[in-house]
């Protein structure tokens, strides 16, 4: 396996474009109670953010996760959990600069130097990790709605387009009006 960072991170980019996937793209799931359909997320729920989105969607992808969230062993140990046996971690990287000064030795004065770095480090994703606080497992619940709010909830959706509404006839002029008008049927009637 390659040990380089910068390898690693393109030799995966390159092996999804392969495949027909472009791993910038989310596999849009939402079933995790980690809310909406999100950046992959740190194990105090801070967001990654760079390649680093796009390594995990990948990840994600590839091993079927649906929850959004990831830590290191380490972090695991230290909410009480356990990464199972087999599993292997996924690659996220830190990347920054550091900066050095050095004396000029012609001029005699002091130069910064800024050196960039990249450091590499495994993270699990908590479908990996087993006992863990309960939190870290909830899946989300669809909202529990009655009939009256969700169609409150609903007249407002409409309202909110701006488009023309009308009820009644026996034709639509076009293409479009004939699929709002469907569209706006079954959503009435399924939530009757």
């Amino acid at each position: 396996m390659t040990t380089d960072v910068y390898a690693r991170v393109t030799d995966t980019i390159i092996a999804e474009l392969e495949k027909g996937e472009r791993p910038w793209l989310k596999p849009w799931n939402a079933e995790h109670a980690a809310g909406k359909i999100t950046r992959p997320l740190r194990h105090n729920g801070l967001p990654y953010s760079g390649i680093n989105v796009v390594m995990l969607w990948a990840e994600a992808m590839e091993k079927g996760y649906n929850a959004p969230l990831w830590m290191t062993f380490k972090q695991a140990q230290e909410l009480g959990g356990h990464v199972r046996k087999g599993e292997h971690g996924s690659l996220v990287v830190y990347a920054n600069t550091i900066t050095k000064t050095e004396q000029n030795e012609e001029t005699g004065e002091d130069v910064e130097h800024h050196i960039p770095f990249m450091k590499g480090y495994t993270v699990f994703n908590i479908e990996q990790i087993d006992g863990l606080p309960a939190q870290y497992y909830a899946t989300a619940q669809a909202p529990q709605l009655d009939t009256a709010q969700r169609l409150d909830h609903a007249e407002q959706f409409f309202r909110n387009t701006g488009a023309i509404i009308k009820h009644g006839g026996k034709k639509c002029s076009n293409l479009l009006h004939f699929l709002v008008a469907i569209f706006i049927y079954q959503f009435l009637h399924k939530i009757h």
